[in-house]
Order: C-alpha cells, then structure tokens, then sequence
C-alpha cells in the first residue's frame, strides 16, 4: 500500500482520497482497502504511466462492484428461475 500512495503522490495527489475522482476509485479504494487483485493491477497501471501523459479519465474494469461480479457468475437460467419466482416475466434473447 506503501507503494501505491508513492506513486500516487508521485502522479500529482495527496492520498488516495485526492485521486478519488482522476483515478476512478471507489469509495472503498479512496479510503486505501483494495483487494490483492485491484492493488497489482493499479500497480502496473501506475508503473506504466508516462508522467508527460495526460492522466487518463477511463474507468478502470476492476470498478465493478460487488453486485456487478455476484451477477455474472450466476448461470441466466438461474437468475431467470428466481426472477420468475418473484413475479417477473422473463424472456430469452
């Protein structure tokens, strides 16, 4: 973590609430707790980074939200069953 508020710091913001908004953090992420997975691939994003490079406003993929990643690894035949049971009619694609 150490690491990461260097780089941060090195990037141009104070601490991981600063680059809240610049780096796409979620509110989790701006209060320093990251997952194994987000904190290397931040990492590499901000090793990679050339500092004469405008700062990039994409949204990074590991943003998705718990409810986002519980959903996609769920078969649809499943969230359709439950969808049907709760009163929604549901139709394939």
């Amino acid at each position: 973590m150490q690491e990461i508020l260097t780089l941060l710091q090195e990037a141009g913001h104070s601490d991981f609430r600063d680059a809240r908004g610049p780096m796409g953090f979620t509110q989790r992420q701006a209060a320093g707790k990251f997952t194994r997975s987000e904190a290397d691939a931040l990492l590499n994003r901000l090793r990679d980074q050339d500092p004469d490079e405008e700062k990039a406003t994409e949204i990074p993929v590991w943003r998705r939200s718990v409810q986002q990643d519980v959903l996609s690894q769920i078969p649809a035949e499943r969230l359709a069953v439950e969808l049907r049971r709760r009163g929604w009619a549901v139709v394939e694609p």
